[in-house]
């Protein structure tokens, strides 16, 4: 990226949030940093069995934490590269496989499934697969994008090579770790309760977002993007979400 285009972005970034932070605190928090500052560290507890389903190369628990708390850790992905990619020491175990399909052996005390479900293109089948993964009473932290949210639609329309040049010319950082295709299926609010419930999971917990960056690059669509936002929430309500999170717990059979 040349230094016009750098500089352009970073006053645009800096605008967008000034113009941000007049907002309610409730519009500005960020769902998957709440996710890993807020939700995990409370859910993970001593000796407890975790399965990290889709986190490949960038798991939640690090060799530290699986020391210090006795994890065993389970890591889930259909790349198998993704998974040899993860720091030494962090998964106990590997399974390669498609979690639309998979099937587990209900072991797990926890399962974590950070920006996951939007890359499946059957959030149906994944859900089933984390009900089987879990033991009954085991819960499943769920992050997830929104099906609706403006950056989502437009993931959606916009062919995959125009996607990443964007992303990676914006945000050359997460070259390596973000930039996969993404489906959405079912990633709404209601539809996703009404498939936890078949899939025999209680929810416990859930939050909504309704803050994303990716248009705080120019001031201007961040502007649009929030009135629009606003508007869009008065019919859609909870469906309306940037991004959210639900604790889940496997119902005793």
């Amino acid at each position: 990226m040349n230094n016009w285009l750098r500089n352009f972005i970073a006053a645009n970034r800096r605008a967008s949030t000034a113009l941000n932070n007049l907002l309610p605190q409730a519009l500005r928090r960020d769902g998957n940093r709440h996710f890993r500052t807020h939700i995990l560290p409370g859910a993970v507890y001593a000796g407890a069995t975790v399965y990290d389903v889709g986190g490949g190369s960038q798991p939640f628990a690090d060799a530290e934490m699986k020391r210090r708390l006795g994890l065993r850790t389970v890591g889930v992905d259909i790349d198998a590269g993704e998974l040899a990619a993860a720091p030494a020491g962090t998964y106990d175990a590997v399974i390669v496989a498609d979690l639309c399909t998979y099937a587990g052996v209900g072991d797990a005390d926890i399962v974590i499934c950070q920006a996951t479900l939007e890359h499946v293109p059957d959030t149906r089948g994944a859900i089933l697969a984390i009900a089987s993964i879990l033991k009954p009473d085991g819960k499943a932290y769920v992050f997830a994008p929104c099906r609706n949210a403006a950056f989502a639609r437009l993931n959606l329309v916009l062919p995959q090579r125009w996607k990443e040049r964007i992303l990676y010319a914006v945000s050359p950082e997460v070259k390596d770790h973000q930039g996969f295709p993404a489906h959405y299926d079912h990633c709404v609010p209601t539809q996703i309760e009404q498939i936890f419930d078949t899939a025999g999971l209680r929810v416990v917990q859930r939050e909504l977002f309704w803050m994303s960056s990716y248009f705080m690059v120019f001031t201007p669509l961040f502007v649009v993007w929030r009135i629009w936002q606003s508007l869009f929430y008065l019919a859609a309500r909870a469906n309306a979400a940037e991004t959210f999170i639900y604790v889940v717990q496997r119902k005793q059979a």
